[in-house]
């Protein structure tokens, strides 16, 4: 699309000349020696014919020597060469090959070259230096295309002038013949600005409804503010109007209500926009900053012109966190480095940003700034603290990690699960069919305990599962009663001591009390001491499994408390320090080789929870043996 942006000629051809990067250079034939008459197409004066040989690319230095010759023996007074120059002059790295154009001239005393005197173009840096005057003489243009909303500008005949890249996005303007087709239409015949719009004094209008352009396959909800410009004598040169595309948050405030504030903000914000830079600023949540070379400071802008916070180039360095940047560069050798647009996001202290006491996430946004003839004064540019972006970019990156290794385990569990239920059932069915065919009550009675306990095996998967459902549901029912928990444990040690079947392994109880009364859920805390014990019965081939209890006082948000701790101590394998930091999350096993759902910890650890307990695990590592234990307030 055309640009549209007014810009005196004269003016931006001074500037082209002003920056077209000539350099001018001396070949001083009597002391054989190259410097810098304007310009720094050298890399120091004072340098040797023969130095600058190595610095031309092999193809083209005999071309390069020919040329030299010709006016250094007076067969030319006057020749021209392209060459290729390489500009890595370290020596180091690949080689930065520039394609330069040099037209020379030979200075004569008594008959004899004395000077050549070269004009050299670095053509590699055409196209940029033609972006540069572009970005110079129009310097509004960067941050009117880069809007976060869409912006239009119209005549005040109602004519479209100019649109950034937004508003062209949401009118389809792209696709084929887009703008020919909003060319065509003009402003003062789009309903409803036809009735609200007087060609001679239109006023300020806000709208937010449903546009459709059938012919551009254009259905949208758009926010809509029109402005209209007058100059110093009152009268109408443009009409703005601002777009934002507001489907999607339309939407969301349909399905969520919660969405009402951001919703009414970005209202608020909309209706308070100018056409100007100013409004277009205000409403993006933007500030304003210049650098200044001439007073070597870095100023922040409330405004367009009132300064809030003034800052050396020296104190800007020190506020970026990243000190590599390629903003901190620019700021070290602004003459040089500022002469073309930047962009940087990272974090900085906030010395700057004073919203906080923590690093803040910032975009900042920097063009050039010359003067009529052309001098580098500095750079202007908008900063904006994108902090609440990063931090839901941060929380969506976390939330997808977390539903991958859940849907991960959900299907190893699926898996295991298949293997786990099909064990015990194999074996029920398989000693129920035996149990017919034995005679013998020693031997019946033998079948009878194993079908019992394949039974209490199918019984525990299927409670566990239950038990996981109802978490997933994000409900864990506690239920304490009265109880004498020093009977209750004896009982539930008894019922235990049929699944220590190792010959090896000593089964020892730890009850210091004859009776305890106390008011808990004795079925929560008997399924967690049965799954300890569980749990060391697969992993113990030799020594002893000691389960047991005692009150115990601690410390809770500063309080003292009372509570039970209860313990379950093996000799068994070990837990290694990585698994002792996930063995109580839901489907992780320890040994995918032992049978098990891997849910039994993480309802230990959710029963604990609830109770605003505490649970774990010690473990000196593979081989030593571990320790589970659960400590619930009273």
């Amino acid at each position: 699309m055309k640009m549209n942006i007014m810009f005196d000629e004269q003016q931006a051809m001074t500037m082209a000349l002003n920056i077209s990067g000539n350099h001018v250079m001396c070949l001083d034939l009597k002391e054989n020696r190259v410097y810098d008459l304007h310009g720094k197409a050298m890399f120091g004066n004072n340098v040797g014919i023969e130095v600058c040989y190595n610095y031309v690319h092999p193809d083209d230095c005999e071309k390069f020597r020919s040329f030299i010759r010709r006016l250094s023996d007076g067969t030319d007074m006057e020749a021209e060469c392209h060459y290729r120059w390489n500009y890595n002059y370290t020596g180091q790295g690949e080689p930065d090959w520039h394609d330069f154009y040099l037209r020379a001239i030979a200075e004569y005393e008594d008959g004899k070259p004395v000077n050549i005197i070269a004009t050299i173009n670095d053509e590699t840096e055409v196209k940029q230096k033609e972006r540069e005057v572009e970005q110079v003489s129009e310097r509004y243009r960067s941050i009117f295309e880069n809007s976060i909303i869409g912006m239009s500008f119209y005549t005040p005949d109602g004519w479209l002038i100019d649109a950034n890249r937004i508003m062209r996005k949401i009118c389809n303007f792209d696709s084929d013949t887009g703008d020919a087709f909003f060319s065509k239409v003009n402003l003062f015949d789009i309903t409803p600005f036809n009735e609200v719009l007087d060609h001679v004094h239109p006023e300020d209008y806000w709208a937010c409804s449903l546009s459709v352009i059938p012919e551009r396959n254009m259905r949208v909800y758009l926010e809509i503010s029109v402005h209209p410009i007058y100059d110093e004598h009152d009268k109408l040169m443009y009409i703005s109007v601002t777009a934002n595309d507001v489907t999607e948050e339309r939407n969301l405030y349909l399905n969520v209500m919660e969405n009402d504030a951001r919703v009414k903000e970005m209202s608020q914000s909309i209706r308070n926009y100018e056409a100007e830079l100013r409004y277009m600023l205000q409403a993006s949540k933007m500030q304003t900053w210049r650098i200044s070379l001439e007073r070597n400071v870095l100023e922040f802008y409330t405004g367009l012109n009132t300064v809030a916070r003034s800052f050396s180039l020296e104190q800007m360095l020190k506020i970026f966190v990243d000190q590599e940047n390629d903003f901190v560069k620019a700021l070290k050798n602004p003459e040089e480095a500022l002469g073309k647009p930047l962009v940087y996001i990272g974090q900085m202290h906030p010395m700057v940003t004073q919203s906080s006491t923590e690093n803040q996430w910032v975009q900042l946004n920097c063009i050039p700034e010359f003067d009529a003839h052309g001098k580098l004064l500095g750079a202007f540019g908008v900063w904006r603290n994108i902090n609440d972006l990063m931090r839901k970019q941060d929380q969506l990156r976390k939330e997808t990690k977390r539903a991958r290794e859940s849907g991960e385990m959900k299907t190893l569990f699926l898996a295991n699960m298949t293997h786990e239920i099909r064990t015990p059932i194999n074996a029920i069915v398989g000693f129920s069919e035996v149990l017919s065919s034995l005679t013998g009550a020693e031997e019946k009675k033998e079948v009878i305990q194993i079908i019992k306990n394949n039974c209490d095996m199918l019984l525990r998967l299927i409670n566990d599962i239950l038990t996981a459902s109802s978490l997933e549901s994000g409900h864990m029912d506690i239920r304490p009663v009265e109880v004498d928990f020093a009977k209750s444990f004896n009982e539930l040690f008894e019922s235990l001591r049929p699944r220590v079947q190792e010959p090896g392994v000593e089964f020892v109880k730890d009850n210091p009390y004859t009776t305890l009364p106390i008011k808990v859920d004795i079925d929560r805390i008997s399924q967690v001491i049965t799954n300890f014990v569980t749990n060391a019965v697969k992993y113990t081939h030799q020594g002893h499994i000691k389960v047991g209890y005692r009150t115990e006082t601690r410390t809770v948000d500063g309080k003292q408390r009372e509570g039970l701790y209860a313990y379950c101590e093996d000799t068994g394998t070990g837990i290694s320090e990585e698994a002792q930091s996930k063995i109580f999350e839901r489907f992780y096993k320890v040994d995918d080789f032992v049978q098990g759902t891997g849910l039994g910890l993480s309802i230990c650890k959710a029963f604990t929870d609830a109770c605003h307990g505490d649970i774990g695990v010690i473990s000196e590592g593979k081989g030593k043996g571990s320790v589970f234990w659960m400590w619930i307030p009273l």
